[in-house]
């Protein structure tokens, strides 16, 4: 089935037509035709024969977009003159920027602001290194990092490709959590050189995110910096899904009315996402009894019986499968109340999911294409989520790390223990009540008005607790 139309793919199309007669209705039919959405409709200017048009629609992808292009071109007496992609509109010269917070009219305000006024802040600093989260941006500011190793999606893209990404993260920390935010991309994948560049550059910041660097350099990337750093380290990748899986896990359960102890869980995926997911549910209640966790990575379900397992899936062996069953996927599958894919696209479908238990959960989470179509799998799930944006229930990492850092840099705490996690995620879940909570809202808006306040809150007292 081809992937339904999307705004990541919009375009705008500056057209001439003639005045009159049935011209938009059928530039409208001509989008439709070609499968893609009419979103918005222009005019620009108008003369008495001609009219100039901005037509506005979403396609599938970059193919797509040029299928529209040409079927509103080929709409009689159509000129179609220019073609914008909206999103590459929107990255021209990037999407963030710095501002200075007082205005400098004057002399006076030259000599506050710099030289020679700023000298007493740098003594003041000096003789007690602790204001300069009172006087400087520190107090509110993040190092968004990045190796550019596994960007979600694409890959190993590098550091330049990358920086868009980070760029998104950090107009996000602002939007949501009024965080200053800086994208650092590092030009490196050698760890000892990423941790010595993210200590040397830590001063300026309260809080690091690491981002888009890949299994299994990611783990010790992250241990490291926090043993050396007095400012919380945070890997998005790991920790934020696994919020935010719990968090929906959570009231997906309560749709179904299961409880997280007593069902049986299957996996997909052991790389950093995974590992953390599995790590926090069982820290959240999860149980490790025969049978209750089973994860599969590529070379099918992690038992201890497996050759040349690394540390990280050692971990895994020695703390789920406690039955030691082999097998692929759908062997694990096999009356499992819940699944959840961090994995790749297209491993499941639909005669998968029918072997699960009565009142399935499918988290399917793979992105841009998920384990398995979502309308497939509520063919037999009770509740489906997925990543994406065009479908119920998005897993969003959006919901918690704005939140999260906002309640650390609130609670001046470098502590992000599985407690600080499990608050989050149970934040989020709070959010919804129990009068909209059903099977196709189990996981609130970013946009929700409460949302990332009330992660903030819950972050800073569970922080603040760990003292």
């Amino acid at each position: 089935m081809p992937a339904p139309p999307s705004i990541s793919y919009s375009i705008t199309a500056r057209l001439e037509l003639p005045v009159g007669g049935t011209g938009v209705g059928e530039l409208t039919a001509a989008v439709e035709h070609a499968g893609g959405m009419v979103t918005a409709l222009d005019v620009t200017a108008s003369g008495a024969e001609r009219l100039s048009m901005d037509v506005t629609c979403a396609a599938s992808s970059t193919e797509h977009a040029e299928t529209i292009v040409e079927a509103l071109g080929a709409v009689p007496g159509v000129s179609v003159h220019k073609v914008s992609d909206r999103t590459f509109l929107m990255h021209l010269g990037g999407v963030i920027e710095m501002a200075s917070k007082h205005p400098i009219r004057n002399r006076d305000d030259l000599s506050l602001v710099y030289t020679p006024g700023v000298a007493r802040i740098c003594r003041a600093i000096a003789d007690n290194p602790e204001d300069a989260r009172r006087l400087t941006v520190k107090r509110n500011s993040v190092a968004v990092v990045t190796d550019g190793s596994a960007v979600l999606g694409l890959g190993n893209i590098g550091p330049a490709a990358a920086l868009p990404v980070m760029e998104g993260k950090a107009a996000l920390l602002k939007r949501f959590a009024d965080i200053d935010a800086w994208p650092l991309c590092l030009d490196t994948q050698d760890v000892d050189e990423i941790v010595r560049t993210v200590v040397a550059v830590a001063p300026g910041f309260a809080g690091i995110n690491l981002e888009d660097i890949g299994a299994p350099r990611c783990f010790e990337v992250e241990r490291r910096l926090r043993e050396q750093l007095d400012i919380p380290v945070f890997h998005d990748d790991q920790h934020g899904t696994a919020i935010v899986v719990l968090a929906a896990l959570t009231n997906a359960l309560r749709v179904v009315g299961k409880a997280l102890p007593e069902v049986r869980i299957v996996m997909a995926g052991a790389g950093a996402a995974g590992t953390a997911v599995l790590k926090l549910l069982l820290h959240a209640g999860a149980s490790t009894g025969a049978g209750a966790v089973t994860v599969v990575d590529v070379d099918g379900i992690v038992h201890h019986g497996r050759a040349e397992l690394d540390p990280d899936l050692r971990w895994i062996a020695e703390n789920t499968n406690v039955a030691g069953v082999t097998g692929k996927l759908p062997d694990a599958l096999h009356g499992a109340d819940v699944f959840v894919g961090l994995s790749a696209p297209d491993l499941l479908d639909a005669d998968d999911v029918a072997t699960m238990a009565g009142d399935a959960v499918v988290f399917a989470l793979a992105n841009p294409e998920p384990e398995i179509d979502p309308v497939e799998a509520r063919r037999h799930a009770a509740v489906v989520a997925t990543g994406r944006s065009d479908h119920p229930n998005q897993i969003n990492n959006v919901l918690a790390f704005p939140g999260v850092f906002r309640g650390l840099l609130d609670a001046c705490s470098r502590s992000i223990t599985p407690d600080v996690l499990r608050a989050a995620a149970e934040a989020i879940a709070r959010v919804v009540t129990d009068e909209e909570l059903n099977a196709n809202y189990v996981v609130p808006s970013v946009f929700h008005p409460d949302v990332h306040g009330v992660v903030a809150e819950a972050v800073t007292q569970a922080a603040q607790a760990v003292r």
